[in-house]
């Protein structure tokens, strides 16, 4: 590892999906945004949750099932307690199940803006070698070449370029790479050696928090 500049970006959307519902308020399908609520009711021993969505033009409220006629001992005391809590963390995760979003909803949109923290985690001196790895918890609804165009500074026919030229590869790897998007665990590793914009390129790949 003595040519490599390695570095992790952990990427973190801003925006949950937004499923678009009929709004009684509106009178037409809306986007409604997560209110990060859970709603509970007990029925005997068992309950019912829902997660609590807003129309985005006229905060009308739309709930979400999450589940139904469950008991207590089938949850658990720590799903239990996010419940009860609307624990940030338990609730974010139920936004971005987008496969149970998508059954109640024929469209959801995916907001494509992000945070993204970068940190160095091994940077040799003189480096030729820029190790990329992508962290990222939740799906990412942004495209690989828009989002290195953006993050290193270049431009997507330069990316291309250097692609075409085997100085950018890819693990795991596919043909048509720049069209996707971006996953958990993605690594990117560019052969800057004979780039005179190396330290340039490096730099904004290892720059802190970015949004």
């Amino acid at each position: 590892m003595c040519n490599i500049l390695q570095v992790r970006w952990t990427l973190t959307p801003k925006t949950s999906p937004q499923p678009w519902i009929a709004c009684s308020g509106c009178g037409s399908p809306k986007p409604f945004r997560s209110s990060g609520k859970i709603r509970l009711n007990a029925n005997g021993k068992r309950l019912d949750a829902w997660l609590v969505y807003k129309c985005i033009d006229c905060d009308k409220t739309w709930n979400r099932t999450l589940f139904e006629r469950r008991t207590v001992q089938d949850l658990g005391p720590s799903t239990l307690e996010a419940l009860q809590g609307s624990d940030p963390e338990w609730v974010r995760a139920q936004e971005f199940e987008l496969d149970g979003l998508k059954r109640k909803a024929k469209r959801v949109d995916e907001p494509s803006d992000v945070i993204i923290r970068k940190e160095a985690i091994h940077a040799a001196s003189g480096w030729t070698l820029l190790d990329i790895e992508m962290s990222a918890q939740f799906p990412i609804n942004l495209r690989l070449d828009r989002l290195l165009a953006s993050e290193l500074a270049i431009s997507r026919s330069r990316l291309q370029a250097l692609r075409d030229g085997g100085k950018l590869r890819a693990h795991p790897d596919r043909n048509d790479l720049f069209r996707h998007k971006v996953k958990d665990g993605l690594r990117i590793i560019l052969d800057l050696s004979e780039i005179a914009d190396r330290q340039a390129i490096g730099e904004a790949a290892a720059n802190s928090d970015h949004c």
